[in-house]
């Protein structure tokens, strides 16, 4: 931590509290800017380049996407399950749309337990806690009681509370600008 809150003048000192090695950390990615899961599979990335087993779990993107992130983390070894539908406002039947996230999370749920993966990526999860399709209590103890070795990122707008709570690192993406709010398309190997 700097001694002075001017950008413009580098800082002489940092105070840092004594510190301390962790087998594992409960990373969130919150907010409503970009970049909440491009953060999270840059983690995935420094996990990969040190050995580790990583499982991505994603939880509103469809499977009939192929995102770019899921091309090379499959490619680099990464166990990936995309169980989404989808966007919500494009769905013929969100009972169908509910139903599927439970699935996501029971899957993930036994992924972060069977502690096989030393990272495990929990993609836009904060969206079904929060609509009520699956349940923050069970995700929380899930995440205070995984395997003492299991890091995991969880990822999404509005993260609950609860969430917070559990996380070591919580991150807000704040959005100062959007090409989506000018009516510009995502871009592929940019947004995707």
């Amino acid at each position: 931590m700097s001694t002075t809150s001017d950008p413009t003048t580098p800082p002489t000192e940092h105070d840092a509290p004594p510190l301390r090695r962790a087998e594992s950390l409960v990373l969130v990615n919150t907010g409503h800017g970009k970049g909440k899961s491009s953060a999270a599979f840059g983690v995935m990335l420094r996990a990969l380049a040190r050995d580790w087993p990583v499982a991505v779990v994603q939880f509103l993107k469809s499977g009939k996407w192929r995102t770019g992130e899921e091309k090379i983390g499959r490619r680099l070894g990464v166990d990936w399950w995309t169980i989404g539908e989808g966007f919500t406002w494009e769905s013929d039947d969100l009972d169908i749309d509910r139903e599927v996230a439970r699935r996501a999370w029971a899957h993930a749920q036994a992924t972060i337990a069977a502690g096989q993966h030393r990272l495990v990526v929990l993609d836009e999860i904060t969206y079904p806690m929060n609509w009520g399709w699956i349940d923050i209590a069970e995700v929380t103890a899930a995440l205070t009681g995984r395997p003492r070795h299991v890091s995991v990122v969880a990822t999404g707008r509005d993260a609950p509370a609860a969430l917070i709570d559990v996380a070591d690192t919580v991150t807000e993406m704040h959005k100062v600008k959007h090409a989506y709010d000018q009516g510009v398309r995502a871009l592929r190997g940019v947004d995707y």
